[in-house]
């Protein structure tokens, strides 16, 4: 499967550049230019592993995924259980590190897919790492504006103080 990739290093502990990562609308859309539209579903108000969510893209697909690991400070996981027609899978992997510099972040975003149908693989496979490459690479440029946000940062420590 492919596998797209990006790292950033942000100014913030690993705990609250986790916490960045897993904020919820509205201020979600204050960073991450991926999102248009995500909620929770089947009554969850947080997130944690086993928990679905609903998403709807700057490109109008839309897409239910479930977190299959979800452990704070240091990595969260989620697998499409339902999205576009053109993805016979898609995972999506978030990694938050102790960067060398004191107070720092290494956070590393990683999408993996297979696209459909089969005969059409290698072609949708490298348009696939071409067009998610860029979103992963808006999207993390995105989030560590959002690491610098005094408004993302103070909803995330609200989100720590609640654990």
């Amino acid at each position: 499967m492919p596998v797209v990739e990006a790292s950033i290093t942000v100014p913030v502990t690993p705990d609250l550049a986790f916490a960045v990562s897993q904020t919820t609308a509205p201020i979600r859309y204050r960073w991450d230019p991926f999102v248009r539209r995500q909620h929770f579903v089947d009554g969850a108000t947080v997130p944690g592993k086993g928990v679905r969510t609903y998403t709807r893209s700057r490109h109008g697909l839309r897409m239910v995924s479930e977190y299959v690991s979800f452990v704070p400070p240091t990595h969260v996981g989620m697998t499409m259980v339902r999205g576009p027609w053109f993805f016979e899978r898609f995972a999506g992997g978030w990694r938050f590190a102790p960067a060398a510099e004191s107070g720092h972040t290494v956070a590393t975003w990683r999408y993996s897919f297979r696209c459909r149908p089969a005969a059409l693989r290698p072609l949708a496979h490298r348009i696939g790492v071409w067009v998610l490459g860029r979103d992963i690479r808006r999207r993390i440029a995105g989030y560590a504006a959002g690491c610098t946000d005094p408004v993302v940062l103070a909803a995330a420590r609200e989100q720590l103080t609640d654990r």
